[in-house]
């Protein structure tokens, strides 16, 4: 018997004595963050936000299996939050929608959930109309043509069942009663609440595609109105897709069981814990790029150095080369090297100690 079969579905249950510790460390850490993150001023604390929907946009889209483009996803959600980071690269119809969607979550947390809201979300991750090769309905709850909402793997013949949602003709009953509760006062604290929004919403299963990383949004949205801002300092998204595999496994597990979903919450909450932990990185990140441009405030950069650089301070995947920085900036590679010969001379890049064809540079970040 699946969890929504049963008599007193959706009551859930869940021990506060066993959660209450875990979830003292996560307001605690919550409340930690969200103190040093003011002292940095609008202008950091805007740039760590670029950072975690960064992370959080690639990551949703990772734990689904496609892959964005990083740099994209960053450029889209500069654009939308009115930050100059240089030149943008063409975009993707689907970096965009996954971008307005996790955007809308945040930006606007306060807002009601309606059911025109979420087919918007459900809009903008799917612009053709199709996931893949095929045809969905788009903007509106799944229907019975689609036939029943399973979760399986295996190869085809030996799929294996690992869940069966509800049926199709007790959507607009099921989405009715939980986007109620959404928008109701919360009788349990707010990132408890959170964690039932995840749960609730993917056990609905309400979208043909897209429940994954519309219910991370929907978590999302509630730990934004947990912390009430609108900026985001840690990648919840990023956490999920490290513990992936425990995701789905405890997901599966409370689907199957009793409405006592204890270990769904105490997996929710640990993982926002290791979230919460890993938010110095980003806040290291921002603070390092600060310094840089601190200590070289008055010196010009030409548009291709500034973007190159900006991208060496931020997160640089591989290594420096001049075919690299050509490739970059769409440029010559002889201008390239009198662009890296330029930082050189002034001491802002160094050149590593392997030479020839594999010459690649550094760069020299303040103490």
């Amino acid at each position: 018997m699946y969890i929504h079969e049963r008599k007193a579905w959706p009551e859930f249950r869940w021990d506060q004595t066993k959660l209450a510790p875990l979830l003292a460390q996560v307001r605690h850490l919550q409340g930690r963050l969200l103190g040093r993150m003011e002292a940095l001023g609008f202008q950091l604390r805007e740039e760590a936000t670029l950072q975690t929907l960064t992370q959080d946009v690639v990551k949703t889209s990772e734990i689904e299996g496609e892959k964005l483009d990083a740099q994209q996803v960053r450029s889209s959600l500069a654009r939308r939050m009115g930050m100059d980071i240089g030149a943008l690269p063409p975009l993707d119809r689907n970096v965009e929608g996954i971008v307005e969607v996790m955007l809308d979550a945040t930006r606007n947390a306060a807002k009601p959930l309606t059911p025109e809201r979420l087919f918007d979300w459900h809009a903008a991750l799917f612009p053709t109309g199709r996931s893949g090769m095929r045809r969905i309905t788009v903007g509106g709850w799944r229907t019975g043509e689609s036939g029943a909402m399973q979760v399986v793997s295996g190869p085809i013949g030996r799929e294996q069942v690992h869940y069966e949602a509800p049926a199709h003709q007790l959507l607009k009953q099921e989405m009715a009663r939980f986007l109620k509760w959404c928008d109701t006062a919360a009788d349990s604290d707010p990132v408890i609440k959170a964690a039932l929004a995840h749960f609730w919403f993917v056990t609905i299963h309400p979208f043909e595609d897209g429940n994954g990383r519309i219910a991370r949004a929907i978590a999302d949205l509630m730990l934004a109105r947990s912390e009430k801002s609108s900026q985001r300092f840690y990648s919840m998204s990023s956490q999920i897709q490290r513990e992936r595999n425990a995701y789905y496994e405890v997901l599966e597990s409370c689907q199957k069981g009793t409405l006592d979903i204890t270990p769904w919450i105490e997996w929710f909450l640990n993982c926002l814990k290791h979230a919460l932990g890993l938010s110095d990185q980003i806040l290291e990140s921002v603070l390092v790029k600060a310094r840089f441009w601190k200590a070289h405030a008055g010196e010009s950069f030409n548009e291709r150095q500034r973007k190159v650089v900006n991208l060496m301070v931020d997160d640089f995947e591989g290594k420096l080369t001049s075919s690299k920085w050509a490739k970059l900036t769409k440029c010559s590679p002889d201008t390239a090297l009198r662009d890296i010969s330029d930082l050189i001379a002034r001491k802002i890049l160094m050149k590593e100690e392997a030479g020839g064809r594999s010459t690649s540079y550094t760069l020299i970040l303040p103490q």
